[in-house]
């Protein structure tokens, strides 16, 4: 007789033999078949691109320009697989992964206005994000080096009033649905599943450096000290430019990074005086640091106002999630870059997008209520070294100078505006 494993085992196999035997009741179901007559790709995104260039910016945040060299550079990556139906071109698959990444729209909806199968629309969207990533990140999400740290230690002091300063850091919250089987490793302290995103990035709102996957469930310090970029620079190893003397003086500083009370003070690593009752020298100090180290916070801003993907727990595995965040860190760099060749209308990162002096950024707005992309706000345990805080007091002394010194900050301390 047989046994309850064996029958068992009988009926998998000759359920699926039955499955097999099953054909499919179309290749293309009825309500496709028109693609190639009023599917969104053909008889809106092909005329828009000559007759309403503004329209083709808003649809996929960037001109019809920057969609051809992107196309160009994604194409080698993406694969054309055989189909008995009318084949998915490449500039169709980029321009259905565009709109996913740009209004976050379900791929249900995204697969009905393109008349495309749902899962067809996944496999889309999973392979074009990984391509993108691929063919962007050599050249635009490279981490710096030689006469580039330069560059972005010039940009600093002349856009931020921060010398010696080569990127600021700080990590996000990326929101997705539960993990299967993943049990509290990816539930973080606000109460959702999220991995983080760790980034750094320079005067220009260019992300030079991100670390993606860590468990929701880790503060930033944990994050950051052990990823390659943290651990190395924690330990004094990475291949940052040689210290300089501040700017009008001779008195020699190392490169720093900028973070928030979530990272640890060290020599290469700032972070602002902790504490309620501060002298007025370190509130100034924290004042200089906000400034400048804000430019991370708009970096994520304008990302996450760009690609509304983020506006919600993004739908699908771990795995394809970081593709998708990665892609869109990518083509955030990739279009910060084309922004010099285009005209003000069809800028990705728009004047008014960003927090100024007086007035936060448009980003602010754009994105309020967005459950994702959310600040980590873990404070670290890790002791602030001796060297490290000699760094700061240092660069504190420097912005009461004339040398260092920026007119307004006097005012904007005894307001107690840090921001």
């Amino acid at each position: 007789m047989a046994t309850m494993e064996e029958v068992l085992i009988m009926y998998i196999i000759n359920k699926r033999r039955k499955r097999a035997r099953c054909k499919r009741r179309w290749s293309v179901r009825p309500l496709n078949s028109s693609r190639l007559e009023d599917g969104e790709f053909f008889s809106l995104v092909r005329p828009m691109r000559s007759m309403d260039t503004e329209r083709h910016f808003q649809y996929f945040r960037m001109s019809a320009g920057a969609f051809d060299d992107l196309l160009r550079r994604v194409a080698p990556h993406i694969q054309h697989k055989p189909s008995h139906s009318a084949p998915v071109s490449v500039a169709e698959r980029l321009a259905v992964t565009l709109r996913y990444l740009a209004t976050g729209m379900s791929q249900q909806a995204l697969a009905a206005s393109y008349k495309l199968g749902t899962a067809t629309v996944s496999c889309i969207v999973r392979e074009v994000c990984a391509a993108i990533w691929t063919a962007l990140e050599d050249e635009f999400v490279a981490f710096p080096q030689g006469e580039q740290w330069e560059g972005i230690r010039r940009e600093f002091w002349e856009m931020w009033n921060y010398p010696n300063c080569i990127g600021a850091i700080d990590g996000k919250h990326v929101r997705v649905r539960a993990p299967a089987n993943s049990g509290s490793s990816f539930f973080n302290y606000k109460g959702f599943f999220s991995f983080i995103l760790m980034a750094a990035c320079d005067a220009k709102y260019k992300f030079r450096y991100i670390d993606i996957g860590a468990y929701g469930r880790d503060s930033d310090a944990g994050v950051f000290s052990r990823s390659h970029f943290g651990s190395q620079l924690i330990k004094g190893r990475l291949p940052l430019p040689p210290p300089a003397p501040l700017p009008g003086t001779e008195i020699i500083t190392p490169a720093v990074f900028l973070g928030d009370e979530a990272f640890p003070q060290k020599v290469n690593l700032m972070r602002p005086y902790p504490g309620l009752h501060l002298t007025a020298d370190q509130r100034t100090y924290n004042y200089r640091h906000s400034r400048a180290r804000r430019v991370i916070e708009n970096a994520f801003g304008i990302l996450a106002a760009r690609w509304r993907v983020f506006g919600r727990a993004l739908e699908c595995s771990v795995e394809t999630a970081q593709d998708v965040t990665k892609a869109c860190v990518a083509l955030h760099n990739y279009l910060c870059d084309a922004d010099k060749f285009q005209p003000e209308t069809e800028r990705y990162i728009a004047p008014v997008l960003m927090d100024t002096e007086g007035a936060p950024g448009e980003w602010r707005q754009a994105t309020q209520g967005d459950t994702n992309l959310l600040d980590t706000q873990r404070l670290t345990q890790a002791r602030a070294t001796q060297d490290g805080m000699a760094v700061r007091d240092l660069l504190k002394d420097y912005f009461l100078t004339d040398e260092g010194r920026v007119t307004w900050q006097d005012a904007v301390v005894q307001r107690g505006r840090l921001h």
